[in-house]
Parts: structure tokens; C-alpha cells; sequence
């Protein structure tokens, strides 16, 4: 070892011995004939002081010293004296008195500053190409680190609970399962590919049948779709499955682990609920407008149709007659002025409604641009149904049910940012259940899986498969972590013939249903157990504890938003000779027919 000594490990406590340690330079500073320079290494910085009175061999070296410049120090650990002590720092009491120096290697001028406390921003992009400096900044340092500290705790929680971890492939055979699969030539069998595993759905079902019964794995993902913030074209899960259970015994088990890892890791933060709520995918649509509400504000939609049937208010009444519906929610805000109110209006407009109306109640009278549309029940109404009161504004739409909902949800978390509604400290995990287990496209004319065609539906919903399959209810749940989709599992179809029907339902033929499925349902044939598991996002988890805005934050060596890996300039073109090997020849654009 070229040290002695890691920074974390300098104190008072060793004064007057002589230590050897080895990094980065951090900074360097001259004052008065002294050389300063903090090294940093992966647990912190020391100050190392070269004199050319007592060493000037190596203040010489010290006078070449630049920032990054890789080196390894020897020398008396000192306490620093009286005054110039860093608090900021633990190791900010003592100073190494340097007697020897080398450089390990030497470094160009960084495209951007590696600063010690605060830092400032950097243009994304330029971050990206240079990962390994910005890796050296402490934010991301740290946030690699808590990522570490946090796998280990979900392997240690799950490992105490007779979990096995298991790996599954990840050259494996590409089946639909929501998203474009990457592919993978095969070589030795001309023509054929492997695909990369959106998610180890089908192997972990496997396991199931194999009798493992308590299955894990820190899962890498592969899907080929669009980008943006909390999306990778390879991310990380948390994939877990389990046999003779049910939904409670799954969400039990994921409800101890988050408020454990909350606990240790968020210890500054304060759960909303415990245990945490259960909606229903319904309840959620219509109470918050979203199957992800943040529930760390409570602002609610509410239902006002009724209040409208004999309106004399031309849009409202017209809308009705369609069958649309009228909703609203409340807020604490005096009446907004027209410029906010336009600027409310064109929110609304972008996300898909067609208006937006307000009314604000003072002490004296209740306001709105169409108040004197309105009779006196219909205010009376409108403040009671609402419960509005005086310095509250409520917002109302009047739209299909479906649009009405999604426009005022997405107000709402604008509302609740902009009027500052939302307290940091506060966590807000909750389950959605009762899903849907299928919806029709309506451009392809054929049903969908809401969640993944594996999913089991209620028992008692199964004749509806036949008879009405959009009313059917998926045993499906999702966690909710603040508003952001946490995660989602599910309990899953275990015998062949039903899920066999499900995929027949899909339009799958049977043809289609053996060369993509055969080998699951053979599995099923065998004794398949009850079983069921859940996904979390394993970057999105540990984003949401670091307090990021983007799953790019908490990633070693992430793409961009186009898929792109600027420190390898991949995806690239590769040597026709390899194509060649693989059976592949590329026609560029201008060169087809």
C-alpha cells in the first residue's frame, strides 16, 4: 500500500506520528512561503503543509503541484494552530507536515471545477462525456455511495427472510411484455437473436414451479423506449416473487422493508400514514385525478355535476347534455388575477382539457367571471359541496370523466408547488390496487394488459372474460413514493388454461401462443404453485431518498435523453467484418428501395 492512512482515519488522537497518504489534490493555496494543499480521497480531505525551512526537497515538488494531480505524502501529523482550525471538516484540527512527496501522475486542467462544498452547475452533457471527474464531485460521490448502502440493506433485509438470491439470464428469448426488446445476434445460429430481459417476469415465475418459493435479485433491465428523467434504456430493479401468498403478504413484506430503509437512511423525514393507504385505481383516478397521487397535500377533487343539471350557464349546461362531467378542487388563495389566471388556462388547454373557470369566495360574496350566470342555489351549492371558504379559490373543469379528472389531477400538483403545499420532510407512500387487467386499443383493435399478461384476475371477475373483459379486475398493486410510481407487482396466473385464455383474449393464436409462451406454460403443466412478486425501481428509489430530480443522478455511467453513452460514443458503428460474423448487413437509408 502506497498509504498508511485513509483520511477518515486522521484525528488529533494521532499528533506526533508519522503517517502516509495518498489522492487528489484537492486545491492549493500559498501563503507566506508555505505551500497548502488539501488531498482528497474517497473518504474526505486532509491539509498537507510543505516548508521549505524544514523540507525543501519537497517544497519544490509542492511548488508543481496542480489540482488533480494524483499523489502520495509522508510526513507529522500536526494540530493546526489556534485560529485556522476547519470545522467543516473532521480532519479540520490537524495538518500533515509533509518531509516526502511523489507524483503518481499528473492531470490536464479539468473542463470543470471539482469544488469542495458548494458546487456549481455544469451543462449535462459535459458531465456525461467527462464522467470519472464528475464522479470525483461529492454530491455524486455520495449519492454512488448511498446507492451501495442501500442495495446491501434491501440483500441483508431479504436475505434475513429466507430469501435466496438467484441470477437469471440476460441473453434470454424475446416475448411482448409492454415495451421494444434490444436484440442480440446470434452468431452460431445464422439469423436467430437473443433478446436482453425487460424484466425477469417469465424466469422468476419459473423459479416459482422450480419450488424455491423466495426468490430476489438486484435485477439489470433492458427496454427500448422513449427517454426522460426517470427512465434508462438499462436500469436496475429490485425483482422479488414469492409462492402461497397473497397481495397482503407481498405488499406486507415491501411496506416493512421501505419504512426500515426510510427509517435508516431518511432519518430527517416523517411518513404521512402508517401502514401505508390503499386506494383503488378508481378511487385514485377520481379523487386526485392520477394513479400516482402525492398524498403529502390534500387537495381533492370533487364532483359538481350535479349542482349544474339546470344551469343557465351555456357550457356547463351543453357539456352535461354530452354526458361530460363537472369537477373542481379547492385551494387557499385569493382570487386569482386575469394574467394568472390565463396563464392557469393555457396549463390546462396543454394537457388535454378544453377550460377552465374559477370562483373565489371573500368575506362578502362569492367571484367568478360567470357569476352572473349562476342562481343563488348553485352558489349556495357550489360553497357547501366544495366547502369553500372565505380566501379559498376552487378551479372547475367540465370535460369527459376521464379528461376531466387527469387535467384537474395534473392542476393539482401544480398547484400544490406553486402555492408551496408540499412540506419536504413528508413521505407519502401508498398502494393502488384493483387495476384493471385489460384495456382496448383502439388503433390496433384488440386488448391490452394494463400490467403484463401474466397478471391474475379476481376469481370472481373471471367470467367477465368472455362477457365484458374492461370490467375485469387485475390483482394487481402499485407503491406510490411521493407522487413518483415506485414500483408494481402483482399476483400471477398459475395454471395453463387460464392464462392461455388471457392470451387468446390478446389475439394470440395458437400458433403465436406456443412459439412465444410454450415453454411457461409447460412449465405451468408441471405444478405450478400460487405465487406472485413485485418490481421496484431500484434508481428511482435511491434518486427519491438523495432528493434528485433524475434517475441520471444516482447512476455510475448513465445515457442520455437519446439513448446515447457520451464517455464511450455508444451506441457506434461497428467493423463490417464483425457484422459479418453475425449474419448482419446494414442498409443505410439512401439505399433502400
Amino acid at each position: 500500500m502506497k498509504r498508511t492512512h485513509k483520511t477518515c482515519d486522521l484525528n488529533k488522537n494521532l499528533v506526533g506520528r508519522i503517517v502516509e497518504v495518498a489522492g487528489w489534490v484537492h486545491r492549493r493555496r500559498d501563503h507566506g512561503g508555505l505551500i497548502f494543499i488539501d488531498l482528497r480521497d474517497r473518504w474526505g480531505i486532509v491539509q498537507l503543509v510543505f516548508d521549505p525551512k524544514r523540507n525543501p526537497k519537497s517544497f519544490k515538488i509542492g511548488e508543481k503541484l496542480k489540482p488533480e494531480f494524483v499523489i502520495n505524502a509522508k510526513g507529522e501529523v500536526v494540530k493546526r494552530p489556534l485560529g485556522t482550525e476547519n470545522k467543516l471538516i473532521p480532519t479540520g484540527e490537524i495538518e500533515i507536515l509533509v518531509s516526502e512527496i511523489e507524483i503518481l501522475n499528473q492531470s490536464k486542467t479539468p473542463p470543470f471545477e471539482i469544488p469542495p462544498e458548494k458546487e456549481k452547475p455544469v451543462e449535462e452533457e459535459l458531465r456525461l462525456k467527462y464522467r470519472y471527474l464528475d464522479l470525483r464531485r461529492n454530491r455524486m460521490k455520495e449519492n454512488i455511495i448511498k446507492r451501495h448502502q442501500i442495495t446491501k440493506f434491501i440483500r441483508d433485509f431479504l436475505s434475513d427472510r429466507d430469501f435466496l438470491e438467484i441470477e437469471t439470464p440476460i441473453l434470454t428469448k424475446s416475448t411482448p411484455e409492454g415495451a421494444r426488446d434490444f436484440l442480440v445476434p446470434s452468431r452460431l445460429n445464422p439469423g436467430c437473436f437473443y433478446a436482453l430481459p425487460q424484466a425477469p417476469q417469465q424466469l422468476k415465475q419459473i423459479l416459482m414451479v422450480a419450488g424455491f418459493e423466495r426468490y430476489f435479485q438486484i435485477a439489470r433491465c433492458f427496454r427500448d423506449e422513449d427517454l426522460r428523467g426517470d427512465r434508462q434504456p438499462e436500469f436496475t430493479q429490485l425483482d422479488l416473487e414469492m409462492s402461497f401468498v397473497d397481495s397482503s403478504d407481498i405488499m406486507g413484506i415491501i411496506e416493512d422493508l421501505l419504512i426500515r430503509i426510510i427509517k435508516k437512511f431518511m432519518p430527517n423525514h416523517k411518513l404521512v400514514k402508517k401502514p401505508f393507504p390503499i386506494l383503488t385505481y378508481q378511487e385514485a383516478m377520481e379523487t386526485y385525478g392520477t394513479d400516482k397521487p402525492d398524498l403529502r397535500f390534500d387537495l381533492k377533487l370533487v364532483e359538481l355535476t350535479p349542482i349544474f343539471k339546470s344551469s343557465k350557464f351555456e357550457i356547463f349546461k351543453n357539456a352535461i347534455k354530452k354526458g361530460f362531467v363537472i369537477k373542481g378542487l379547492k385551494v387557499k388563495l385569493e382570487e386569482p388575477s386575469r394574467k394568472e389566471m390565463n396563464r392557469l388556462i393555457d396549463f390546462v388547454k396543454e394537457n388535454g382539457g378544453s377550460g377552465l373557470v374559477h370562483f373565489s369566495l371573500t368575506k362578502k360574496e362569492l367571484n367568478s367571471p360567470i357569476i352572473k350566470f349562476l342562481s343563488e342555489r348553485e352558489k349556495k351549492d357550489l360553497i357547501k359541496t366544495l366547502n369553500l371558504k372565505a380566501g379559498e379559490t376552487a378551479f372547475v373543469v367540465a370535460d369527459e370523466k376521464i379528461t376531466a379528472s387527469v387535467v384537474l389531477g395534473k392542476l393539482r400538483e401544480k398547484l400544490a408547488k406553486d402555492l408551496n403545499l408540499i412540506d419536504p420532510s413528508l413521505i407519502s407512500l401508498v398502494w393502488i390496487v384493483n387495476f384493471p387487467l385489460l384495456t382496448f386499443n383502439e388503433e390496433e383493435k384488440r386488448w391490452e394488459s394494463v400490467h403484463h399478461p401474466f397478471t391474475a384476475p379476481f376469481e370472481e371477475d373471471v367470467p367477465l372474460l368472455d362477457s365484458d373483459p374492461q370490467k375485469v379486475r387485475a390483482k394487481a398493486y402499485d407503491i406510490i413514493f411521493n407522487g413518483v410510481e415506485l414500483g408494481g407487482g402483482s399476483i400471477r396466473i398459475h395454471k395453463p388454461e387460464l392464462q392461455k385464455k388471457i392470451f387468446k383474449i390478446m389475439g394470440y393464436s395458437d400458433k403465436e401462443i406456443e412459439k412465444r409462451f410454450g415453454h411457461l406454460l409447460k412449465a405451468f403443466s408441471f405444478g405450478a404453485p400460487p405465487h406472485g412478486g413485485i418490481a421496484l425501481g431500484l434508481d428511482r428509489l435511491v434518486m427519491l431518498i438523495q432528493e434528485e430530480s433524475s434517475i441520471r443522478e444516482v447512476i455510475a455511467f448513465p445515457k442520455t435523453g437519446e439513448g446515447r453513452c457520451l464517455l464511450m460514443d455508444a451506441p457506434s458503428e461497428v467493423d463490417p467484418a464483425q457484422l459479418k460474423e453475425v449474419h448482419i448487413r446494414v442498409i443505410k437509408r439512401n439505399q433502400r428501395k
